[in-house]
């Protein structure tokens, strides 16, 4: 009789690795691994499809999503600036909605009656899994085997990938967990679990040092924008993707982009978080300041609040949601006319916004200046604060009357 299939959202790490000796002996399921090309910056995808086929999986597939991961999911989290907390620009948040679209996909492909994935117990992935599992098919069953196992530990778990021939990336002196994509890294686990140690240098890949020498003369870029996504880098059109490729790099040489944060995770802890986004914060830094330009006052004031909902949105798993689908299309109205250019300006880890413009800018030169060109029309302003003022005024006299004038 043939066994039932699994398909596990696969990475080549350490708990994935672990995890598909565990799901063949403790589940008796044939394992389909699944690896997902979302612009990983470390990793042979070749070699990691060939490891899951040696520890035991009955196949094992690599799909390269690289530009849909751009077109149809960063292309969003940039109209709108999403940063969860206003300080991650939720890189581990963003790739997790594609992958699930594709291991619903391959489970369909393959009769399989099982997904599994290698999130902890304590971590936000997992809801973010099973949840979007859960909107695409609800009739799949989500396997969880570290949330099983009695492998609580990083130590136990390496222990087991040693005692069953699994190599791994992990070892005891160099314990950090990372996860990266496009639209940057992440990394926890070792010595950064203590708040108050600073991050070792070894750490960074992506980001130079802001205090090296390699950082001490400013540097100038030009990025164009059509309708709120970027279409150029210093004059050249671009690809989306290609302008994240060369901004990571470029960001990165200059120091920016590094994130050293306490984040509150859905499950209701703190965790000491490290992040290097040095593309996706200059992205989401230059978009924002054509968004002065462009955007009518009311409507940047209520999208503000509209990007922090959409960030805890995806943050919490609900990329799949009716909510979240709602708030995009307000964010696809305001971006209509975001269209121009920003000159942003490099130096010792930072990145400062110098200059933007727009054909589509609702700055006025003769309403803003204070020379002779002046067209505002002062003598209107006193009527104005009247009116405005009036609901206030009326308020402080009826205050009077009980002896609290003045009072606040």
């Amino acid at each position: 009789m043939a066994k039932e299939k699994v398909v596990l959202a696969y990475s080549g790490g350490l708990d994935t690795s672990v995890a598909i000796q565990w799901l063949i002996e403790n589940k008796n399921l044939d394992v389909i691994a699944l690896a997902i090309d979302v612009g990983q910056e470390r990793q042979d995808l070749e070699m990691v499809r060939e490891k899951a086929l040696q520890i035991g999986a009955i196949e094992s597939i690599v799909k390269d999503v690289r530009e849909e991961y751009v077109e149809d999911f960063l292309a969003k989290a940039l109209k709108a600036n999403s940063m969860y907390e206003n300080k991650y620009p939720l890189l581990s948040a963003m790739s997790r909605p594609i992958i699930v679209k594709h291991l619903v996909e391959e489970a369909h492909r393959h009769g399989a009656k099982y997904i599994a994935h290698g999130c902890t117990g304590k971590g936000n992935d997992q809801v973010r899994f099973e949840v979007g599992i859960a909107a695409l098919d609800p009739d799949l069953i989500v396997l969880a085997p570290v949330r099983e196992w009695d492998l609580c530990t990083r130590e136990l778990e390496m222990e087991y990938a040693t005692a069953h021939g699994i190599p791994v990336p992990t070892t005891k002196a160099s314990p950090y967990s990372i996860d990266d994509n496009l639209w940057g890294r992440a990394i926890e686990c070792g010595v950064l679990e203590d708040p108050w140690i600073e991050p070792p240098a070894d750490i960074y890949t992506m980001t130079n040092d802001a205090r090296s020498s390699a950082c001490d003369i400013p540097e100038y870029i030009e990025l164009g924008f059509e309708a709120g996504l970027p279409v150029s880098l210093n004059g050249e059109r671009k690809s989306f993707h290609d302008i994240i490729v060369d901004l990571n790099l470029f960001a990165g040489r200059h120091g920016f982009g590094r994130i050293d944060m306490i984040e509150n995770r859905l499950v209701g802890l703190k965790s000491r978080e490290v992040y290097e986004v040095p593309g996706a914060l200059t992205l989401i830094q230059a978009h924002k300041a054509l968004e002065d330009l462009c955007l009518e006052r009311s409507v940047l004031h209520y999208k503000l609040g509209i990007e922090q909902t959409w960030a805890d949105l995806v943050y919490n798993g609900l990329w799949f949601s009716p909510l979240k689908e709602a708030l995009d299309g307000f964010i696809d109205s305001t971006q209509k006319l975001v269209t121009g250019d920003v000159r942003l300006r490099f130096f010792k880890g930072s990145c400062v916004a110098v200059g933007r413009r727009s054909d589509y800018s609702l700055y006025d030169y003769d309403l803003a200046t204070y020379d002779a060109a002046d067209s505002f029309d002062h003598k209107a302003a006193k009527g104005f604060i009247d009116l405005w003022g009036l609901p206030t005024k009326v308020w402080a006299r009826q205050r009077r009357k009980v002896g609290k004038e003045g009072e606040v």
